[in-house]
């Protein structure tokens, strides 16, 4: 067991490496792959299930200590992501399955591995666990609401279907998650220890998935879509950080929301584009999920580099 946590460590930290390396692979065998369209769903539900295990009521102590901190990162996320992907389809042009796959993912909850990337890079952690717990919960209604507010311009899209999905998709497995972790306690944990891998490889083959599935459209559009990506991400880095510096909150806060708020659930936004839309609407997803993770450890790396001024932090925590 302890060699298969090891292991399952290694996978984790080396996130990216194996997206990337899958992704190309999808994309140049699409046959060996296109036949998993059909586990998408059910390999989203794992990953949900396997949150769910690792969640705790401490988790949400942040929630008492400093709401007004967890509210700014959950309104920066939904506020900033869904605008800056609006904003992006229209000026790009974006053909109506692209710019619903766009809007799509912009409108997730924060990204499974950004709290990983907070960690990395020294920050506060226990405000990215709640940011990202909180808006895990707020999907639901959240994210099908501002996908219809968004993209109904482009394709229709059913508010109640998509609601219905996520309760399914999200708070299902996260809820089954929990109460497994409540009811056997110590005995979950072994499974904890090889959550990182079990999350990768699900999230690698939803991935493979959309990659095979899209692999003509990819090619035909593929350099576009990377370029919206790419932007939408770095700007979710940009202004989140930004916002976090016009509240006057600390460094280590401020790496929190950033990471928070640029990194998405992109498996999520795979699995509702490939259910209510098709499977181009899910590229987006599929190469954000490859760009956020590279981008998110540059960014992870840069920022562990950065400490606050010894007379600042110290006023700081005289603030706290």
């Amino acid at each position: 067991m302890r060699a298969l946590a090891a292991l399952s460590r290694f996978v984790g930290n080396t996130f990216a490496l194996w997206v990337l390396l899958f992704a190309c692979l999808a994309f140049w065998q699409p046959q060996w792959f296109i036949g998993l369209k059909v586990a998408i769903v059910p390999l989203l539900g794992l990953v949900m299930f396997g949150m769910g295990l690792t969640l705790k009521l401490d988790d949400f102590a942040a929630l008492a200590r400093q709401p007004w901190r967890v509210m700014l990162g959950v309104v920066a996320h939904f506020l900033i992501m869904p605008g800056v992907a609006w904003l992006l389809c229209q000026v790009f042009h974006l053909p109506p399955e692209i710019a619903v796959g766009v809007i799509l993912v912009g409108c997730c909850p924060s990204g499974t591995s950004s709290n990983v990337m907070v960690w990395l890079s020294k920050g506060d952690l226990a405000l990215a666990v709640a940011i990202a717990g909180v808006t895990t919960l707020l999907a639901p209604l959240l994210t099908p609401a501002l996908i219809w507010m968004l993209a109904s311009a482009w394709l229709p899209v059913s508010f109640m279907d998509m609601f219905w999905s996520i309760l399914q998709l999200v708070m299902l497995p996260i809820v089954l998650g929990v109460l497994a972790q409540r009811l056997l306690g110590s005995k979950v944990q072994a499974a904890v220890q090889v959550l990182p891998l079990v999350s990768v490889v699900s999230i690698v083959l939803i991935v493979c998935a959309v990659v095979a599935a899209s692999q003509a459209k990819i090619a035909e559009s593929g350099l576009l879509i990377m370029a919206v990506v790419v932007l939408h991400n770095g700007f979710g880095f940009l202004l989140g950080y930004l916002t976090g510096k016009l509240c006057k909150l600390p460094l280590a806060q401020r790496k929190s929301l950033a990471l928070e708020v640029g990194m998405q659930n992109s498996g999520l936004g795979a699995a509702l584009a490939a259910a209510h839309f098709s499977p181009l609407a899910a590229v987006p997803s599929a190469l954000f999920s490859v760009w956020h993770n590279i981008s998110g450890a540059l960014l992870s790396t840069w920022f562990r580099k950065l400490e606050e001024p010894a007379d600042t932090a110290r006023t700081n925590a005289r603030a706290e």
